[in-house]
C-alpha cells in the first residue's frame, strides 16, 4: 500500500475546510482540517478547493487557424482538469484529434462539428454538401466515448446563404446520432428565434451573452419569450465567452431577469489567449464574480453542472474512492481589470486565481 499525500486546510466553496488524503491517485479520506494522517504534499492554507474545472466550450487543436491552441495551455495549465473541444473538428479529422488528445495530461471531450471539414476554414456550413451525413455518423459511432455532442455554428458569417438550413440537417443528424446539439449563435440571419425554435431539451445554446444586434434579449433587457421557453424546456446555456460574444450589459440583464447560470465556458484559443479578452478560464469566473454570482454558484458552473451535462457526475465531485481530480484556486483581493468582448472594461476588487491542479496522481502548479 502507498502512503497517504495529504493536501491540508483547503477550503470548500461551501464553507468547510478540510484535508484531503490521496494514495496512488484515488482519493482516500476527507477529514475537517488537521486530521488526516499521512504526509503533508501541499498546506493549502488559504486556498480553495474543487473538483476539477471542466470548460465546455474550447478550440484545442494547435494547427487549426486561427481557432486553435495546445490542450494543455488552456487545460491543466490553467486549472482546467477537462476540457471539451467545441467542434474544431469534423468527420475529417475527429480521429487524429483523439489519437493527439491521448499524449496529453488534460482530460480531452469533443463536440463533432457537422461540416466534416471542421474549422478548417470558419465559413465551414457554407456549402451544404460539407454537411457529410454518412461521414457523420460513422465518427459517431467510431469515438462514442470521446463525442459528447454534435456542433453547428449558425450565423450569418458560418452559413452563409444557407440561413437555417445548416440547422435543420443539425437536428436530423442528432436524432440519428442520439447526440445533443451544440449551437453557436450570432449574427443573422438566421434570425435567433428560428434558431430557438429547433432546440431540443440536453440542447446547448453557446454565446447566450452576446451583445450582437440577434442576441437573446430585447433593446429594454427583458430576455425573448423564445428564450423563455427553451430554457424552460431543459436547453442548457453555456457562455462561450469568446473573442466576440460575451457582453457585460447582457450578462447583467440575464442575471437581472433571473436566467440560470448553467455553465461557464472561455471558447479560448491561442489569440484571445494571448491578447485577450478571455486570457483564462480564471478570468473568465472573476466576470461572474464581478457580476455579483456567489463564489459557489460560479464554481457549481465549472464543475458540478458541467459534469452532469456531460453525464460525467463523477467529474464534478470531490469523493473518497474516486480518482483525484482537483482545481486549487485563490480568491485574490486587488484591483483587476476585466474586459468583455465589446472593449467595455470593468474594475474588480476581488478575483478569481488558479493555483494548480492535482490530477493523473500528482500536484501541477498552474
Amino acid at each position: 500500500m502507498g502512503t497517504e499525500n495529504v493536501l491540508r486546510n483547503l477550503q470548500l466553496v461551501d464553507g468547510r475546510t478540510v484535508d484531503i488524503a490521496i494514495r496512488d491517485g484515488i482519493i482516500s479520506a476527507i477529514t475537517p482540517a488537521g486530521r488526516a494522517e499521512g504526509k503533508t504534499v501541499l498546506d493549502g492554507s488559504g486556498l480553495y478547493v474543487s473538483s476539477g474545472w471542466i470548460d465546455l466550450h474550447v478550440h484545442a487543436v494547435p494547427e487549426l487557424h486561427p481557432y486553435g491552441d495546445h490542450i494543455d495551455e488552456i487545460g491543466i495549465q490553467q486549472g482546467v482538469t477537462t476540457l471539451v473541444d467545441a467542434g474544431s473538428c469534423g468527420a475529417d479529422r475527429i480521429g487524429a484529434f483523439y489519437a493527439g488528445s491521448l499524449l496529453t495530461a488534460t482530460n480531452v471531450l469533443a463536440f463533432l462539428n457537422i461540416s466534416r471539414i471542421g474549422l478548417e476554414r470558419t465559413d465551414e456550413l457554407s456549402q451544404l454538401e460539407w454537411i457529410d451525413r454518412d461521414k457523420a455518423v460513422q465518427a459517431a459511432a467510431a469515438y462514442s466515448d470521446f463525442i459528447v455532442g454534435l456542433k453547428a455554428r449558425i450565423s450569418q458569417s458560418v452559413v452563409k446563404e444557407n440561413g437555417i438550413q445548416p440547422l435543420k440537417l443539425a437536428r436530423a443528424l442528432s436524432a440519428e446520432t442520439k447526440l445533443p446539439l451544440m449551437v453557436h449563435v450570432g449574427s443573422a440571419p438566421p434570425d435567433i428565434s428560428e434558431v430557438l425554435e429547433l432546440l431540443q431539451p440536453g440542447d446547448v445554446i453557446t454565446h447566450y451573452l452576446n451583445g450582437k444586434s440577434n442576441n437573446l434579449f430585447h433593446t429594454d433587457g427583458t430576455p425573448l419569450q423564445g428564450l423563455l421557453e427553451a430554457v424552460s424546456r431543459g436547453v442548457h446555456l453555456d457562455v462561450g465567452h469568446g473573442t466576440a460574444s460575451f457582453s457585460f450589459r447582457i450578462a447583467g440583464q440575464a442575471k437581472k431577469a433571473g436566467i440560470p447560470l448553467n455553465t461557464i465556458s472561455t471558447d479560448i484559443y491561442r489569440g484571445n489567449r494571448l491578447n485577450g479578452p478571455v486570457y483564462s478560464m480564471s478570468n473568465v469566473l472573476s466576470k461572474f464574480l464581478y457580476l455579483g454570482y456567489s463564489l459557489e454558484e460560479i464554481i457549481h458552473a465549472v464543475t458540478r453542472n458541467a459534469a452532469l451535462w456531460l453525464k460525467r457526475p463523477e467529474l464534478g465531485e470531490i469523493s473518497v474512492g474516486q480518482q483525484a481530480n482537483l482545481t486549487l484556486f485563490a480568491l485574490q483581493e486587488g484591483r483587476k481589470e476585466l474586459t468583455d468582448s465589446e472593449g467595455d472594461v470593468r474594475v474588480a476588487d476581488h478575483y478569481i486565481e488558479a493555483k494548480g491542479v492535482f490530477a493523473n496522481g500528482s500536484l501541477i502548479t498552474c
